[in-house]
């Protein structure tokens, strides 16, 4: 429930986003996207958000979970007064991380249930969640008046005061005057980083227009900070009790270890959604302000896409169901989940949009829902190739996630991959680049079929479950699709199945990895469990699913990648190599353990010398004026790490503005299109993009983008490197 002050730069914001998406949606084998704001529109037998909530539900839910944890958690833990402290530690840090909403008299009606949430839990009570809420409730009607009333009048910037914006490094607030202090310094804050913002863009030489004085400035920014923190209240004053229960649940689960969480029946389709890249809606990615629901992209080949008339930027003014427009719902103000359910609905249903257009005309149109199907996520392939060495084509394959359709088992990434390879062969490429950065996993059983396109056959990994022998997950298939030279690129957010493929491609030597300098460390495996299998009353259902941790898995050498990921065996300056990342940064993780080794080999193709290509990459890196500059911008995110105090003395605040300013600007456009670099699409695959506008966009914007990857086009070089050295090899 805290903001995130706006002084982070472009590549520090990206990595808090990122890292908000890793702790909050690791599951089964995968770190999956949030559906958020871009949820695309998909039918949900609940349409108004879930099961109605009642003491009864809710006392059998939390015994539910407790129970499938005692049987099925990889590593169980008592429900004790140590469970007590933690769950109440984590709890707090979640609805108040930022120590903005709660007192000290709050905490001191809390902490007597610090050490009874184990009695509670077992007992299907909720006496510290009740109170809590209430305490936050009245908490955001406070809070509300006092911002409306801060931002209500002039702010004084002449005092030397300072705003400190990491709650870890506060203590609750004394007293309501504490608390109130503290809004006024956040306020000052907000409004003051932006007057300077607008100050600096008034500066610039191509600035048009009349240039304000500081009054105006003030005046107007202190009503854009009103709201947006207005906007931001709406949205925390409709949570309703589900959601803000699941939150006191996550942090029950999340004591047994960050991958363990409840999921309500809306956050399993969710997360349904993004494994299996389809979904049935209208294919339209919706987007909120807090007032106008708009469409932020139309999804090529969708039902809307077919019906031509929504476009991107069409504001969402009704919605009614099949034909008519007479029951119409005003949509105006709700919450985007809440459009999100009345706009879904099965394939070959109706639904009817009252729409607004950019030019203020409104338009009533019907679309048929239909399967969609998001290509953007599925794997996709290049040739890319280096001027020095035209006749060298390179295939590159990018896998954004393991994707898999776990019920209808038709989408599958290792199936993807494979056919990818065979295009790339058909285009006689000399070596292939598979992609792994950013991608956070899934699909157990296609990590272990894509590792099996590599080698002949043979164990990919060992998976330990609580109480038996190790499995040995093998590939039991002869065929070696591809033989050639192989490069795996890895960097911190890489994760789970990724680390895994990473891995086995290390361990057996069929493959150099290449990256940033650790992977993100997560060894453990997760199974949704349909809570209702558990639960005998069915007036209570359904109840939700969980994710639940019950494997840990091993590398065939017996090491884990639990917390110690994967070392590349090339590392490359990345943003983050320098700052701690990953899973040891999670409240709870498991640890790292070994096992015992099983035998394993290839005879597919070795790696003639990779001290050789290490010292090669090292010597262009060294040179290399843009890794240069990534390595210092590393340094200066490592030295940013601590840093949370801001200054809100006028003159104080612009010099260290002025300084962070200076610092980011030479890293701004750091990344440039590299001349030397060629990237084209695969023949087969120009025939669909060519089909429609936005995929051309789309490719168009992708290629540009992988025009600037310096680490992809010291990788290229890298298997450069490698063919040059083959051949002497051979010779």
């Amino acid at each position: 429930m805290q903001l995130l002050p706006r002084r982070y730069g472009t590549s520090d914001l990206n990595k808090f986003l990122h890292d908000m998406k890793l702790k909050t949606s690791l599951a089964l084998f995968s770190i999956v996207g949030l559906v958020g704001i871009a949820l695309l529109v998909k039918y949900n037998p609940f349409d108004n958000g879930g099961p109605q909530s009642s003491p009864e539900r809710d006392a059998a839910l939390i015994r539910t979970i407790t129970q499938v944890l005692s049987r099925g958690h990889f590593q169980p833990k008592d429900i004790d007064d140590t469970f007590s402290k933690s769950v109440y530690a984590l709890y707090l840090k979640e609805v108040d991380g930022g120590k903005r909403f709660l007192t000290q008299s709050d905490i001191e009606l809390l902490k007597p249930y610090e050490l009874q949430l184990d009695d509670q839990t077992r007992a299907g009570t909720f006496q510290f969640f009740d109170i809590s809420v209430q305490r936050l409730d009245a908490s955001l009607v406070k809070t509300q008046n006092w911002y409306r009333e801060i931002l209500g009048k002039p702010m004084d910037f002449s005092k030397n005061d300072e705003l400190q914006a990491d709650g870890e490094k506060l203590k609750w607030a004394k007293d309501d005057n504490d608390l109130r202090n503290r809004w006024e310094r956040w306020m000052k804050y907000e409004v003051l980083s932006r007057i300077i913002e607008e100050q600096d863009k008034q500066e610039k030489p191509e600035f048009k227009g009349d240039k304000k004085d500081f009054a105006t400035l003030e005046k107007e920014q202190r009503a854009k900070v009103l709201d947006v923190y207005d906007k931001w209240f709406k949205r925390l004053q409709k949570l309703d009790h589900n959601r803000r229960l699941e939150i006191y649940l996550n942090a029950i689960t999340n004591y047994f270890d960050p991958h363990t969480g409840y999921y309500s029946p809306r956050e399993k389709e969710n997360f349904d959604i993004q494994m299996s890249g389809k979904l049935e809606g209208i294919g339209a990615r919706l987007q909120s302000d807090g007032e106008k629901t708009s469409v932020s992209e139309i999804v090529p080949g969708g039902p809307a896409w077919k019906q031509g008339v929504l476009q991107a930027k069409d504001v969402i003014l009704k919605v009614s169901q099949g034909e008519t427009d007479a029951e119409s719902v005003d949509i105006m103000g709700w919450d985007i989940d809440d459009v999100v359910s009345k706009v879904r609905g099965p394939k070959d249903t109706k639904v009817t949009l009252t729409i607004q257009k950019p030019d203020g005309s409104e338009k009533v149109i019907t679309i048929v829902r239909d399967v969609v199907i998001m290509e953007e996520g599925f794997a996709k392939s290049l040739i890319l190739n280096e001027s020095s060495a035209p006749t060298e084509r390179i295939g590159y394959i990018y896998l954004p996630k393991f994707y898999a359709d776990f019920e209808s088992g038709k989408t599958s990434c290792a199936q993807d991959v494979a056919a990818e390879v065979e295009k790339l062969k058909k285009e006689n490429v000399k070596g292939i680049i598979l992609d792994l950065r950013n991608n956070g996993g899934g699909s157990l059983r296609d990590v272990v079929s894509m590792s099996g396109l590599f080698i002949e056959e043979g164990p990919i990994v060992q998976v330990k479950s609580r109480g038996r022998a190790t499995e040995i997950m093998r590939d039991n298939d002869t065929r070696v699709q591809y033989t050639g030279p192989l490069v795996v690129m890895v960097n911190g957010f890489s994760a789970s199945a990724s680390e895994i493929l990473a891995a086995a491609m290390q361990d057996y030597g069929r493959a150099v990895i290449v990256g940033a300098s650790t992977t993100y460390g997560k060894g453990t495996v997760q199974r949704f469990f349909d809570l209702d299998n558990a639960a005998a009353d069915n007036s209570v259902k359904p109840l939700g699913e969980m994710k639940m941790t019950i494997q840990k898995f091993y590398r065939i050498t017996g090491k884990t990648t639990q917390l110690d990921g994967v070392v590349p065996d090339i590392v490359l300056p990345d943003f983050y190599n320098l700052l701690d990342n990953g899973e040891s940064e999670n409240d709870y993780p498991l640890a790292s353990t070994t096992i015992e080794p099983v035998q394993f080999n290839q005879n597919v193709y070795r790696i003639s010398d990779i001290n050789q290509l290490k010292s090669n990459s090292q010597g262009r890196v060294k040179n290399d004026a843009t890794f240069q500059k990534v390595t210092e911008n590393a340094e200066r995110l490592r030295k940013r790490k601590d840093e949370s105090e801001y200054p809100l003395q006028l003159e104080k605040y612009r010099s260290w503005n002025k300084k962070q300013d200076e610092e980011a600007e030479r890293f701004e456009n750091l990344f440039k299109p590299i001349e030397s670099f060629k990237i084209d699409n695969l023949a087969a695959d120009l025939p669909n993009i060519q089909s429609d506008t936005s995929r051309v966009a789309r490719n168009d914007s992708w290629i540009k983008e992988r025009q600037k990857d310096v680490q992809l086009y010291e990788t290229l070089r890298i298997m450069l490197d490698m063919i040059r050295i083959d051949g002497v090899a051979k010779h």
